[in-house]
């Protein structure tokens, strides 16, 4: 089960609010459809400089694997206070732990209304219903 703390987009990313500032990143299901589970599999990762404006939905970077690359979109506007780039250079974290050290941005989100996107439930479900 995913952690209920945060909202899940369909594009797998996901946010958590976290005081004055939110939290995004990409869920394990992202992980794992990117990398089949080798970790080795993930090879470059590219995150926007702090000061950068989101809406939603937005393109704020890349992630590739050997078999495929993936845009990574903002699930909620706000500005880039924070760019988490230890990942740029260990990848590996991303499949250790999708939910904490492998978060990806920190913004100051335009509002904290997280309206639009999935609990985790709904995510489980839509997850689910992309394997059939």
């Amino acid at each position: 089960m995913r952690p209920n703390d945060r909202k899940y987009s369909e594009s797998h990313e996901w946010v958590k609010i976290d005081g004055e500032t939110a939290l995004i990143g990409i869920t394990d299901f992202a992980v794992q459809e990117l990398s089949n589970g080798n970790e080795s599999d993930l090879v470059y990762c590219d995150l926007p400089e702090p000061g950068r404006v989101l809406t939603a939905g937005e393109t704020f970077g890349e992630i590739e694997s050997v078999k495929a690359v993936s845009d990574l979109n903002a699930p909620i506007a706000g500005e880039v206070v924070e760019s988490n780039v230890a990942i740029e250079e260990h990848l590996e974290v991303l499949s250790k732990d999708p939910w904490g050290a492998g978060w990806m941005l920190r913004i100051k989100p335009e509002r904290k209304s997280l309206e639009g996107l999935m609990d985790a439930a709904a995510y489980e479900k839509f997850c689910a219903s992309l394997k059939h």
